[in-house]
Protein backbone atom coordinates (compact mmCIF):
# COMPACT_ATOMS: atom_id res chain seq x y z
CA UNK A 1 0.00 0.00 0.00
CA UNK A 2 1.74 3.18 -1.09
CA UNK A 3 1.20 6.37 0.90
CA UNK A 4 -1.57 8.58 0.17
CA UNK A 5 -1.75 12.43 -0.59
CA UNK A 6 -4.85 12.50 1.52
CA UNK A 7 -3.06 10.73 4.71
CA UNK A 8 -0.39 13.72 4.28
CA UNK A 9 -2.92 16.41 4.57
CA UNK A 10 -4.26 14.66 7.52
CA UNK A 11 -0.70 14.71 8.86
CA UNK A 12 0.05 18.16 8.16
CA UNK A 13 -3.64 19.74 9.45
CA UNK A 14 -3.52 17.48 12.58
CA UNK A 15 0.02 19.30 13.35
CA UNK A 16 -1.16 22.91 12.18
CA UNK A 17 -4.91 22.45 14.04
CA UNK A 18 -3.56 20.51 17.25
CA UNK A 19 -7.06 18.35 17.03
CA UNK A 20 -7.93 15.53 14.82
CA UNK A 21 -11.66 16.55 15.01
CA UNK A 22 -10.52 20.05 13.44
CA UNK A 23 -8.35 18.52 11.07
CA UNK A 24 -10.95 16.28 9.96
CA UNK A 25 -13.22 19.05 9.39
CA UNK A 26 -10.94 20.78 7.47
CA UNK A 27 -10.61 18.42 5.09
CA UNK A 28 -14.15 17.24 4.90
CA UNK A 29 -13.83 13.98 6.19
CA UNK A 30 -15.19 12.05 9.20
CA UNK A 31 -13.20 11.74 12.52
CA UNK A 32 -13.07 8.08 11.85
CA UNK A 33 -12.08 8.49 8.52
CA UNK A 34 -9.11 10.95 9.13
CA UNK A 35 -8.25 8.69 12.33
CA UNK A 36 -7.80 5.39 9.97
CA UNK A 37 -6.16 8.05 7.89
CA UNK A 38 -3.32 8.50 10.23
CA UNK A 39 -3.06 4.77 11.31
CA UNK A 40 -2.65 3.81 8.27
CA UNK A 41 0.24 6.53 7.58
CA UNK A 42 1.88 5.44 11.02
CA UNK A 43 2.05 2.08 10.09
CA UNK A 44 3.66 2.46 6.81
CA UNK A 45 6.19 4.47 8.03
CA UNK A 46 6.68 2.28 10.89
CA UNK A 47 6.72 4.96 13.82
CA UNK A 48 4.28 7.24 15.24
CA UNK A 49 3.20 10.38 14.59
CA UNK A 50 1.37 11.60 17.33
CA UNK A 51 0.94 10.42 21.03
CA UNK A 52 -2.34 10.83 22.57
CA UNK A 53 -1.81 12.87 26.45
CA UNK A 54 -5.40 12.36 27.67
CA UNK A 55 -7.88 14.34 25.15
CA UNK A 56 -5.03 15.61 23.36
CA UNK A 57 -2.72 14.53 20.16
CA UNK A 58 0.83 15.72 20.77
CA UNK A 59 3.21 15.16 18.14
CA UNK A 60 6.13 13.01 18.40
CA UNK A 61 9.95 13.53 17.61
CA UNK A 62 10.05 11.72 14.59
CA UNK A 63 6.46 13.44 13.47
CA UNK A 64 8.11 16.74 13.94
CA UNK A 65 11.07 15.58 12.00
CA UNK A 66 9.18 14.21 8.89
CA UNK A 67 6.90 17.37 9.03
CA UNK A 68 8.99 20.02 7.18
CA UNK A 69 9.38 17.42 4.20
CA UNK A 70 5.54 16.69 4.10
CA UNK A 71 4.58 20.28 3.90
CA UNK A 72 7.58 20.51 1.33
CA UNK A 73 5.18 17.62 -0.75
CA UNK A 74 1.98 19.50 -0.09
CA UNK A 75 3.13 22.39 -1.53
CA UNK A 76 4.71 21.03 -4.28
CA UNK A 77 1.55 18.91 -5.39
CA UNK A 78 -0.08 22.19 -5.19
CA UNK A 79 1.65 23.98 -7.26
CA UNK A 80 1.08 21.55 -9.93
CA UNK A 81 -2.56 23.24 -10.35
CA UNK A 82 -0.75 26.32 -11.44
CA UNK A 83 1.92 25.68 -13.53
CA UNK A 84 2.55 29.11 -15.12
CA UNK A 85 1.91 30.87 -11.60
CA UNK A 86 4.36 33.29 -9.97
CA UNK A 87 3.66 31.19 -6.62
CA UNK A 88 2.55 34.68 -5.02
CA UNK A 89 -0.46 34.76 -4.42
CA UNK A 90 -3.67 32.87 -2.41
CA UNK A 91 -3.42 32.82 1.57
CA UNK A 92 -0.94 34.04 3.39
CA UNK A 93 -0.70 33.59 7.22
CA UNK A 94 1.66 36.37 8.69
CA UNK A 95 2.17 36.33 13.24
CA UNK A 96 3.25 38.92 14.09
CA UNK A 97 3.86 40.57 18.24
CA UNK A 98 1.75 43.52 19.09
CA UNK A 99 4.58 46.27 18.24
CA UNK A 100 4.53 45.18 14.88
CA UNK A 101 1.31 44.05 14.28
CA UNK A 102 0.36 47.30 15.63
CA UNK A 103 2.55 49.89 14.32
CA UNK A 104 4.94 48.08 10.93
CA UNK A 105 2.54 45.37 9.45
CA UNK A 106 -0.34 47.90 7.95
CA UNK A 107 2.34 50.27 5.96
CA UNK A 108 4.67 46.75 5.03
CA UNK A 109 1.70 44.81 3.86
CA UNK A 110 0.36 48.13 1.97
CA UNK A 111 3.50 47.76 0.14
CA UNK A 112 3.99 44.40 -0.41
CA UNK A 113 0.22 44.02 -2.19
CA UNK A 114 1.14 47.01 -4.22
CA UNK A 115 3.32 44.03 -6.28
CA UNK A 116 1.87 41.49 -4.82
CA UNK A 117 -1.84 41.74 -5.67
CA UNK A 118 -3.60 38.08 -5.68
CA UNK A 119 -1.78 37.86 -2.23
CA UNK A 120 -4.53 37.11 0.58
CA UNK A 121 -3.10 38.34 4.04
CA UNK A 122 -4.01 37.12 7.67
CA UNK A 123 -2.54 38.60 10.32
CA UNK A 124 -2.57 37.11 13.84
CA UNK A 125 -1.68 39.19 16.70
CA UNK A 126 0.25 37.41 19.78
CA UNK A 127 3.57 38.17 21.64
CA UNK A 128 6.50 36.71 21.23
CA UNK A 129 6.61 32.98 22.57
CA UNK A 130 3.28 32.79 20.92
CA UNK A 131 4.29 33.43 17.79
CA UNK A 132 6.93 30.63 17.72
CA UNK A 133 4.77 28.58 18.73
CA UNK A 134 2.43 28.81 15.99
CA UNK A 135 5.49 28.88 13.35
CA UNK A 136 6.25 25.41 15.47
CA UNK A 137 3.06 24.11 14.58
CA UNK A 138 2.94 25.51 11.10
CA UNK A 139 0.00 27.79 11.81
CA UNK A 140 1.60 30.94 10.21
CA UNK A 141 3.80 31.01 7.01
CA UNK A 142 6.07 33.86 8.58
CA UNK A 143 6.55 35.51 12.06
CA UNK A 144 7.54 39.05 13.10
CA UNK A 145 9.00 39.24 16.28
CA UNK A 146 10.10 42.12 18.67
CA UNK A 147 12.64 40.38 21.18
CA UNK A 148 15.42 37.83 21.23
CA UNK A 149 14.92 34.35 20.29
CA UNK A 150 16.53 31.45 19.12
CA UNK A 151 15.67 27.95 18.08
CA UNK A 152 17.02 24.33 16.76
CA UNK A 153 14.87 24.57 13.54
CA UNK A 154 13.44 28.00 12.52
CA UNK A 155 15.10 30.21 11.08
CA UNK A 156 15.65 33.91 13.32
CA UNK A 157 16.55 36.25 10.93
CA UNK A 158 17.80 39.86 11.61
CA UNK A 159 15.32 42.57 10.25
CA UNK A 160 15.48 46.54 11.63
CA UNK A 161 16.20 47.93 14.75
CA UNK A 162 13.68 49.42 17.50
CA UNK A 163 14.43 51.17 21.23
CA UNK A 164 11.99 50.83 24.07
CA UNK A 165 11.72 54.04 26.21
CA UNK A 166 10.50 54.64 29.67
CA UNK A 167 8.17 56.76 30.34
CA UNK A 168 5.60 58.56 32.73
CA UNK A 169 2.07 61.04 32.74
CA UNK A 170 3.06 64.74 32.78
CA UNK A 171 1.39 64.98 36.35
CA UNK A 172 3.76 62.26 37.71
CA UNK A 173 6.58 63.51 40.25
CA UNK A 174 9.41 62.72 37.68
CA UNK A 175 8.51 64.24 34.76
CA UNK A 176 10.00 67.43 36.11
CA UNK A 177 13.11 65.71 36.35
CA UNK A 178 13.08 63.71 33.13
CA UNK A 179 15.44 60.93 34.52
CA UNK A 180 15.35 57.63 36.57
CA UNK A 181 18.22 56.74 37.85
CA UNK A 182 18.83 52.85 38.94
CA UNK A 183 18.42 53.77 42.49
CA UNK A 184 14.83 54.99 41.88
CA UNK A 185 13.44 52.31 40.23
CA UNK A 186 12.71 49.81 43.07
CA UNK A 187 10.54 52.99 44.38
CA UNK A 188 8.53 52.56 41.53
CA UNK A 189 5.73 51.13 40.34
CA UNK A 190 6.50 49.64 36.69
CA UNK A 191 3.46 48.79 34.38
CA UNK A 192 4.96 46.31 32.06
CA UNK A 193 3.80 44.08 29.35
CA UNK A 194 3.72 40.44 29.86
CA UNK A 195 6.25 37.78 30.28
CA UNK A 196 7.02 36.11 27.16
CA UNK A 197 6.50 39.22 24.98
CA UNK A 198 9.75 40.55 23.31
CA UNK A 199 9.28 44.12 24.98
CA UNK A 200 9.54 42.54 28.02
CA UNK A 201 12.31 39.97 27.40
CA UNK A 202 14.51 43.66 26.53
CA UNK A 203 13.44 45.76 29.74
CA UNK A 204 14.28 42.52 32.23
CA UNK A 205 17.60 42.00 30.28
CA UNK A 206 18.47 45.55 30.49
CA UNK A 207 17.59 45.43 33.83
CA UNK A 208 19.97 42.55 34.91
CA UNK A 209 22.67 43.99 33.09
CA UNK A 210 22.77 47.36 35.63
CA UNK A 211 21.64 45.13 38.17
CA UNK A 212 18.80 47.02 38.89
CA UNK A 213 15.67 45.95 41.07
CA UNK A 214 12.01 46.07 39.95
CA UNK A 215 9.42 47.57 42.05
CA UNK A 216 5.80 46.13 42.24
CA UNK A 217 5.13 45.11 38.76
CA UNK A 218 1.64 45.21 36.96
CA UNK A 219 1.95 43.35 33.75
CA UNK A 220 -0.67 44.14 31.21
CA UNK A 221 -0.97 42.47 27.33
CA UNK A 222 -2.29 45.58 25.66
CA UNK A 223 -0.31 48.55 24.65
CA UNK A 224 -3.01 51.09 24.71
CA UNK A 225 -4.15 49.41 28.55
CA UNK A 226 -0.50 50.16 29.78
CA UNK A 227 -0.61 53.58 28.33
CA UNK A 228 -3.95 54.39 29.59
CA UNK A 229 -2.50 53.34 33.07
CA UNK A 230 0.41 55.52 33.31
CA UNK A 231 -1.43 58.43 31.97
CA UNK A 232 -3.80 57.88 35.22
CA UNK A 233 -0.71 57.87 37.14
CA UNK A 234 -0.85 54.31 38.21
CA UNK A 235 3.08 53.91 37.54
CA UNK A 236 5.38 54.22 35.13
CA UNK A 237 6.12 52.22 31.39
CA UNK A 238 8.52 50.91 28.63
CA UNK A 239 7.27 50.77 25.53
CA UNK A 240 8.54 51.01 22.26
CA UNK A 241 9.57 54.22 20.91
CA UNK A 242 6.80 53.30 18.04
CA UNK A 243 4.07 52.64 20.09
CA UNK A 244 4.01 56.19 22.23
CA UNK A 245 5.01 58.31 19.44
CA UNK A 246 1.35 59.78 19.25
CA UNK A 247 1.33 60.24 22.83
CA UNK A 248 4.36 62.50 22.99
CA UNK A 249 3.61 64.58 20.49
CA UNK A 250 0.52 65.32 22.01
CA UNK A 251 2.36 66.24 25.54
CA UNK A 252 0.70 63.14 27.38
CA UNK A 253 3.27 61.40 28.25
CA UNK A 254 7.11 62.45 29.46
CA UNK A 255 10.18 60.16 28.38
CA UNK A 256 12.47 59.81 30.90
CA UNK A 257 16.05 59.14 30.52
CA UNK A 258 17.71 56.26 32.46
CA UNK A 259 21.16 54.12 31.94
CA UNK A 260 19.34 51.15 30.75
CA UNK A 261 20.25 49.54 27.28
CA UNK A 262 17.25 49.32 25.69
CA UNK A 263 17.44 48.76 21.83
CA UNK A 264 16.33 45.71 20.16
CA UNK A 265 16.30 43.89 16.88
CA UNK A 266 13.15 42.84 15.61
CA UNK A 267 13.36 40.28 13.21
CA UNK A 268 11.63 37.34 10.99
CA UNK A 269 10.76 33.90 11.77
CA UNK A 270 10.64 31.65 8.99
CA UNK A 271 10.07 27.79 8.82
CA UNK A 272 12.23 25.22 7.48
CA UNK A 273 10.43 24.77 4.24
CA UNK A 274 10.86 28.05 3.64
CA UNK A 275 12.84 27.62 0.27
CA UNK A 276 9.59 25.78 -0.96
CA UNK A 277 7.25 28.74 -0.72
CA UNK A 278 7.36 31.29 -3.05
CA UNK A 279 5.08 33.57 -1.38
CA UNK A 280 7.19 33.70 1.67
CA UNK A 281 10.70 34.26 -0.45
CA UNK A 282 8.86 37.13 -2.17
CA UNK A 283 8.10 38.51 1.54
CA UNK A 284 11.50 38.21 2.63
CA UNK A 285 13.06 39.83 -0.32
CA UNK A 286 10.35 42.59 -0.21
CA UNK A 287 11.88 42.99 3.35
CA UNK A 288 15.17 43.49 2.12
CA UNK A 289 16.44 40.02 3.47
CA UNK A 290 18.65 37.32 1.92
CA UNK A 291 17.20 34.77 0.48
CA UNK A 292 17.40 31.44 2.79
CA UNK A 293 17.28 27.68 2.93
CA UNK A 294 17.68 25.25 4.70
CA UNK A 295 19.96 22.05 3.72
Amino acid sequence: MAISFRQLKIFEATARLGRLTAAADEQALSQSAASQALKELELMLGYRLFSRVGRELEITDAGQQVLPRVRDILINVASLKTPYSSGVSGPFRVAASVTIASYLFPSVMSGFLEGHPDVEPNLQIANTQEVIERLEKGQAHIGLIEGPASHQQLQILPWREDYLQVFCSQSHPLAQQGRLSIEQMPQQRWILREQGSGTRAVFDRAMQQVGAQVGPVMALNRQEAIKRSVKAGLGIGCLSQLAIADELQREELVVLQTPLALSRHMSVVVPPEVHTNQLVQAFIAYLALPSTSVD
